[in-house]
């Protein structure tokens, strides 16, 4: 019968001991845009609202199920966390994972932890296609080399009669190009009937949960195929195939931001994270970074080289060449960021200009200030960090040391050179520097003197 409710529950299988990725990080823990595998995988899986969410770890990478409930979206249900010990095939997987949809009407999705880049509207296809009044719903797709993929097969109307591991296959099953995903969506009271009648009387002895459709096919259940683009379900296994699902996920990433508005001068070298947000009109240039939580609003500009991350700028700000914006910088409207310019944990208000060579940390800088090159906030002193407040339209010269913690005040202007140690009234001139003496021809003296030491 249709489902008509679209109830959801994921269970996400991460129990692979990914020995090909020889690291000491399990598998799914490695990053794509600056996320773990996993944290794409519940992110995608948070698009369909479940109301329940399972993960099935190994006993070896406990540290995947606190890592699990760490990146589960905060709109999504906190993760249930099974062990699969010893690892038995993806049947026994999702077996351990069943109290998980005790009582639960709906729709099952099974997914991999080390399957990255699912798109959530394929997944909706799924759902779609299960509550049209199948059973079991199969991802498959069409690789160009179907190698030891499990091979769909069909009958004369489309429709999935089972699925043949590739070492179990006959010649004639392996000239199938239509191939097994390994993602399936399952109507709830179908996987919990006949989940336990699956066995490992197979050529690897173990208990697949692709044996569904043919036990669901034996009972008149029908079951569908929705097709899938190869990049869709690329499955990471080692660290080339992880710079591959980089490569993906950064095209797509570059493509997505410029439908949205955005220019990117150099797509090719502009680096995103998985949660990069970009305004409209804003430009990039080349070779520009983009770490976690960055937020750049309309209008604003960032230019080559620069490198941000946890930063947040506002419209029609300019960023870079050469910038580094550092967590918790903040750059208000209009605001200047130049070339070698280094911000961390500042609030740089609207208009300010911090043009070049300068370190600005743990600081607010006021409206329309202006602070010359070479100028260091001195926010450390070993132990801890101390604030610099720097007030709407002052003048910093260039090579000035602020000492923390201190206030210039508004309107005030600090002379170049200078290290300043006290708090700045408003509208005054602070200098610090020592008074220039000139000894006249002192520098020739000093040659010649030098000169008639090195003739003796």
């Amino acid at each position: 019968m249709p489902i008509h409710k679209q109830n959801t529950a994921l269970i996400i299988l991460a129990a692979g001991h990914g020995t090909r990725m020889k690291s000491h990080l399990p598998k799914v823990l490695h990053e794509i845009g600056h996320l773990p595998m996993l944290g794409h995988v519940l992110k995608t899986g948070a698009g369909l609202s479940p109301e329940r969410v399972a993960v099935v770890i190994g006993s070896q990478a406990l540290e995947v199920g606190e890592a699990a409930k760490r990146l589960a979206p905060t709109a999504s249900p906190t993760p249930q966390i099974f062990i699969q010990d010893p690892p038995q095939g993806t049947g026994d997987a999702v077996r351990v994972a069943m109290d998980s949809i005790q009582g639960f009407s709906g729709i099952v999705f099974v997914l991999y932890a080390d399957t990255p880049l699912l798109p959530i509207g394929v997944l909706e296809e799924m759902r779609a296609a299960l509550a049209a009044g199948n059973g079991i719903v199969v991802l498959g797709f069409r690789p160009d080399e179907p190698g030891a993929y499990g091979r769909l097969v069909t009958d004369s109307d489309g429709a999935l009669q089972s699925i043949v591991e590739a070492k179990d296959a006959s010649p004639e099953e392996l000239a199938i190009p239509l191939c097994n995903s390994g993602v399936m969506a399952f109507d709830a009271d179908v996987l919990r009937k006949h989940l336990p009648k699956i066995n490992n009387d197979n050529a690897k002895g173990e208990y697949y949960l692709t044996d569904m459709v043919a036990l669901a096919r034996a009972a008149q259940i029908s079951c569908a195929i929705v097709e899938a683009c190869e990049e869709d379900v690329l499955g990471v296994n080692s660290r080339v195939e992880l710079a591959e699902a980089e490569a993906i996920f950064q095209s797509r990433a570059r493509h997505q931001a410029m439908l949205d508005g955005a220019t990117l001068q150099d797509p090719a070298s502009t680096y995103f994270s998985h949660d990069t947000n970009l305004g409209r009109d804003v430009v990039v240039g080349p070779c520009v970074v983009f770490g976690p939580e960055v937020v750049v609003e309309a209008g604003a500009e960032i230019k080559a080289f620069s490198h941000l991350q946890g930063t947040h700028v506002a419209q029609g700000a300019s960023i870079g060449p050469y910038a580094r914006l550092r967590p918790g910088a903040k750059i208000g409207e209009q605001a200047k960021i130049g070339n070698f310019v280094e911000v961390k944990k500042a609030d740089i208000a609207k208009g300010a200009k911090v043009s070049h060579l300068s370190y600005i940390g743990d600081a607010v800088i006021g409206a329309e200030a202006n602070i010359g090159a070479g100028t260091i906030t001195c926010n450390y002193d070993g132990y801890d960090k101390h604030i610099t407040i720097i007030g709407a339209g002052a003048f910093i010269g260039s090579n000035t040391a602020l000492v923390a913690p201190i206030t210039i005040g508004d309107g005030a202007y600090v002379g170049s050179g200078s290290v300043v140690v006290k708090n700045v009234s408003e509208d005054a001139l602070v200098l610090t520097r020592a008074e220039q003496v000139e000894k006249p021809d002192w520098a020739k003296r000093y040659r010649a003197a030098k000169q008639q030491r090195k003739n003796k």
